[in-house]
């Protein structure tokens, strides 16, 4: 009677750890279930951008999912590296979740020789957003209509022609520095904080040309207060579908396109991440916020954690490619 009873209680002990092991702890037996209290989204980019705009839209469906409010924290500057820094630095709970693009994985890593947060191992991938494209535009009262002329028009100003992006290592610095590499045209990098600054630079006449997304520049293009030139990426967008890519203009070399990701930092527990996860995939396949990603040249996706990892092992070694023959160098 004494054996059946010890070998019993180490069946079930043996059991629980088994269970405990798996992550199939019943959710009535932990502390709390999450959510049990507000999420924070941070963006590290300039509130009533167009990823500002699509992470609004989206966190609205998030609350409604999880049943907590979700308030978004804008933390623009450096590249994403404030925001990013922010995020990778908070507890790894479920509470402080990153919604940014590939820059912050990517671009950051072959751009800085060191940064306050580790690019590959600071963050736990949690969906694949979208895949998107950014589009170059110039001055309405610019005397050119499209790349071509652009470039010909750059060459014959017999001065370096500013262009702006949302930072160092950026797509759109990669994009502007092959614009200088490959076809001749010299061109000067000049980093703001989000692309709505650089608009309005351009708009202004203090810019002479600017990368942007297409919901940020739409409205000033459709008013005529600034002029499309091209749009990279593999096809043309659904925010601007009027507007050639460079690769129909004859511009090779700016297909690849950029991604908007969210993530959570290292060490946030599987089960977490998997509901953050659930309720991120369901907002982004929502007609409205398809819609509002559709708008803005975003290819709405929604991934699984495992299929963004496998997209930036796939991509990560593209973008640092165009980022050497581009001349960036890590500062």
């Amino acid at each position: 009677m004494h054996h059946t009873f010890d070998g019993g209680r180490r069946d079930a002990l043996r059991l629980l750890s088994a269970a405990m092991a798996a992550g199939a702890w019943p959710a009535s037996w932990a502390q709390e279930p999450f959510p049990a209290k507000p999420i924070r989204v941070i963006v590290p980019f300039s509130p009533g951008g167009a990823i500002d705009v699509a992470v609004r839209a989206m966190t609205d469906r998030v609350a409604v999912e999880v049943g907590q409010p979700v308030v978004v924290d804008a933390k623009p500057g450096a590249a994403t590296i404030v925001g990013a820094d922010a995020a990778a630095k908070s507890a790894p709970d479920g509470y402080t979740v990153l919604v940014t693009t590939s820059s912050t994985t990517i671009n950051n890593a072959g751009a800085y020789k060191k940064l306050p947060y580790d690019p590959v191992a600071g963050f736990a991938p949690v969906t694949l957003v979208s895949l998107g494209s950014v589009m170059f535009a110039g001055p309405a009262t610019a005397p050119y209509n499209n790349l071509k002329e652009f470039a010909e028009w750059a060459r014959a100003q017999k001065r370096p022609i500013s262009y702006g992006t949302w930072g160092k290592g950026s797509s759109a610095h990669l994009f502007g520095e092959l614009l200088r590499t490959r076809y001749g045209l010299e061109m000067q990098h000049v980093p703001y904080k989000g692309d709505v600054a650089a608009l309005s630079d351009v708009r202004g006449g203090v810019l002479d040309t600017t990368f942007s997304s297409p919901v940020s520049a739409r409205p000033l293009v459709r008013a005529n207060a600034i002029k499309a030139l091209g749009m990279t990426g593999p096809r043309r967008s659904g925010g601007l579908p009027e507007l050639p890519t460079f690769g129909e203009q004859g511009f090779a070399g700016f297909e690849l396109a950029g991604y908007v990701a969210v993530y959570v930092p290292v060490g946030t527990p599987k089960p977490v991440i998997d509901r953050l996860n659930k309720a991120f995939v369901a907002a982004i396949r929502t007609p409205d916020v398809s819609q509002r990603l559709l708008d803005q040249g975003q290819d709405p996706i929604a991934s699984t954690p495992e299929e963004l990892a496998e997209v930036y092992k796939r991509d990560a070694p593209q973008w640092l490619a165009l980022m050497k023959a581009a001349g960036v160098e890590p500062e």
